[in-house]
């Protein structure tokens, strides 16, 4: 029907798998129409050690919290030359910065986010698309007070950040939506950053 183009679309895939990644993608693609505006926030922030991180561990955590951003982008590119720009918007973490430990595959691929979101910058600047990279504080999610937010690390944050209130995901999406938007036309190769002012 006419009015299904601009139905909601809802897919899961396996972001590793990037034959799975592009198969969604086209799917979007073939439901809405080109893409123009990419948000690559997939991760998996789970906690590890050095001495338990294998090299099959190594590889799984670099393909969720970094590699699908790259591929990701390369699927949208030609939408967004053939468009005359688009807005990609990789996220990072705080994490690296702040020298947090116990997660070292994490914060290894959070801070190769930066380095990518650069070059993309570089590369697709002539076609007008803009990359940035929105790199949250630590954000109030479920998952987050379910399994690591405690007193303890509670009272660290806010000793942290210059404003003692609770990231929450709406202040996350705020910025997305700013950089998805032609307010930010002028705004590439640039890390953004969300977290009441930790680092």
């Amino acid at each position: 029907a006419a009015g299904a183009r601009h139905a909601p679309l809802f897919l899961r895939a396996d972001l590793t798998d990037i034959a799975a990644l592009r198969s969604a993608i086209d799917q979007v693609r073939a439901a809405h129409g080109p893409i123009t505006v990419l948000l690559n926030n997939a991760a998996n922030d789970t906690r590890h050690s050095i001495e338990e991180t294998t090299p099959e561990s190594w590889d799984a955590g670099v393909a969720v919290n970094l590699r699908h951003q790259f591929f990701a982008a390369q699927a949208v590119a030609p939408d967004m030359r053939a468009a005359g720009g688009g807005s990609i918007v990789n996220f990072g973490s705080v994490s690296w910065k702040l020298k947090q430990g116990g997660m070292p595959v994490y914060t290894t691929s959070k801070s190769a986010v930066q380095g990518l979101t650069r070059s993309l910058a570089r590369d697709l600047g002539p076609h007008k698309i803009r990359v940035n990279t929105l790199v949250p504080g630590w954000v109030m999610t479920e998952r987050q007070i379910k399994l690591w937010v405690t007193e303890t690390s509670r009272e660290e944050i806010a000793k942290g950040q210059c404003i003692d209130e609770l990231l929450m995901p709406d202040h996350i999406a705020s910025m997305a939506l700013f950089l998805a938007a032609d307010d930010s036309a002028m705004c590439t190769a640039q890390d953004f950053v969300v977290d009441g002012g930790w680092t």
